[in-house]
Formats: C-alpha cells, structure tokens, sequence
C-alpha cells in the first residue's frame, strides 16, 4: 500500500520502545525517513541502526523531552541530517501507577511533565516549518486510559488532557493544511506491560473485554496512524 509518505521525514519520541520501533519500520517500510528521538540514546540507536541496515535513512537522536533546549536541539539535528520535520508522532510516555492518596508527587509530575509537556515542546519546536511550508501531519499517542483507571490518576488524566490538546491544536493548524489526530490503543503487549506482577490478570481482562479477544500488539498501532496523505 502507498502512503504517499515516502521521502517524508518522520520524527518519532520514545522511538526507541516498543511501539516507537513497530512505528518506524513500517514508516520506513513506506520509505520515509525515520528520527528515532528517546531519552535512551543507546534504544534509539539500536533501532536506528536496524533500519539504516535494512536502507532506511534513519538517524538516532538522544533527548529529554521534557527539557526544552534538548528538543529543540534534537529537532535541529534531525533536519541537518533528514530534512524539515513532515510528520511528528509523540510517543513517548509511561505510566507510574500508585493510589492517588498513596501517590508519590514526583511521580505524578514526571507522567504529566512527559506526556503533556514533552508533547508540548515537539509541538512548538514542529509547528513553524510545518506552518511555513503549509503542510505537516502531527500524530499524539494517547490511551484508554484517559476514560480513567484506578491507580492510574496522573496517568489517565495525562492522557485525558492530551486529547483535548489534540482537538486544540488540530483547530489551530488545520488553516496551515496541518493536521493533528490522536490515536488511543488498549493493553498494548511490551516488555514493561509483561513485567508487571498482575500481568496475567490484565490479559483475562483485556481477553473478555475486547472486540478482539486479545492484547494488543506494537504492530497494530502504526496500522492505525498510517493513513494516505491527501
């Protein structure tokens, strides 16, 4: 299938995860070229380097996201070594669940700070070549869990107000024929998801609870971002 994405510059956060890196091989399936972007430089080179070995152009890029001059350095590197920024998908995020009233503070800051403020920073240091060149696409990784989770308050309203940034900044834009879209997945199959004690549990739950009886996997999300440009 052609996306009309090849010769596009994909700049992917927490590409150096698992869903990070299912994104950008089937984006550089398509024949773009890939920024792997994750706060872990060695991830993000590992997956770099699979997709320049498999003739992608690709390029790894170590960065906080929450910290503003270390993004806006990342974004300069990757257009010195891509190309202006055509698609952006922010990724990158993690949950530290704990009972509100059990909840440690830095813990509740450092989920907001990633997945709201990081997102915020890849936004700003994107939008103005997008803007200027009058095209961009912007792809936010949300959750299920913005509908809420016990145990998961910074988490799911992180996520929550994600979506509402979407719809936002989706008005913003969309006059510079840039769009913005957010995409929610389940129980997604990762090695943190696995690595938790009631992993087990959360499989039965998410096999009698989902349309299709299974846990998701890193695969079935860029199915849900990759769609023809117009």
């Amino acid at each position: 299938m052609d996306l009309g994405i090849s010769g596009k510059v994909v700049l992917i956060t927490g590409g150096g995860g698992a869903l990070g890196t299912a994104m950008a091989s089937i984006f550089a399936a398509e024949g773009a070229k890939i920024a792997v972007v994750d706060v872990n430089a060695e991830n993000a080179a590992t997956v770099a380097a699979t997709l320049t070995d498999g003739g992608a152009a690709a390029c790894a890029i170590g960065a906080d996201i929450t910290d503003k001059a270390q993004i806006d350095q990342a974004f300069s590197q990757a257009e010195q070594r891509l190309g202006p920024i055509d698609i952006l998908v922010n990724n990158a995020g993690f949950s530290r669940d704990s009972y509100l009233t059990k909840m440690d503070e830095a813990d509740w800051d450092l989920v907001h700070y990633t997945v709201l403020k990081g997102t915020f920073h890849c936004c700003r240091a994107a939008l103005p070549g997008m803007m200027e060149r009058r095209f961009g696409r912007i792809v936010n990784i949300s959750s299920m869990s913005y509908l809420g989770n016990a145990g998961q308050t910074n988490y799911s309203s992180a996520k929550a107000g994600l979506i509402g940034m979407t719809n936002a900044l989706a008005r913003e834009a969309g006059r510079f024929n840039i769009t913005v879209n957010a995409i929610a997945p389940g129980l997604i199959v990762t090695p943190r998801l696995r690595a938790r004690k009631d992993f087990d549990v959360l499989e039965q739950r998410s096999n009698a609870t989902t349309p299709m009886p299974r846990l998701g996997l890193p695969e079935d999300c860029p199915s849900s971002i990759n769609q023809p440009l117009q």
